[in-house]
């Protein structure tokens, strides 16, 4: 099963981290399927791959919680919802 999660980068006390699709055995800095974005806590910046996330939340990714938040804010889901409508219409 894949996992959309975050992937913890940069230095001591200024952590930066990767949005990545990640198998669910790999540890948290294991190697990803493929990165999808990142986020940095810090300056409050996000940068988001929205049709690669869609790809994989279609394939049947569960996002981890703290992604799901993020992806909420900036509207994959919404998104992901209309996809769908279209497809069986």
């Amino acid at each position: 099963m894949v996992k959309l999660r975050l992937k913890r980068c940069g230095k001591k006390q200024r952590a930066v981290y990767r949005i990545v699709a990640i198998d669910v055995r790999s540890r948290r800095e294991g190697r990803d399927l493929r990165k999808v974005g990142y986020y940095d806590p810090i300056k409050n910046q996000t940068y988001l791959n929205i049709p690669v996330i869609l790809y994989f939340l279609e394939q049947g990714a569960q996002p981890t919680g703290t992604v799901q938040d993020i992806s909420k804010k900036a509207g994959v889901f919404m998104e992901l919802s209309s996809n769908q409508q279209t497809k069986f219409n």
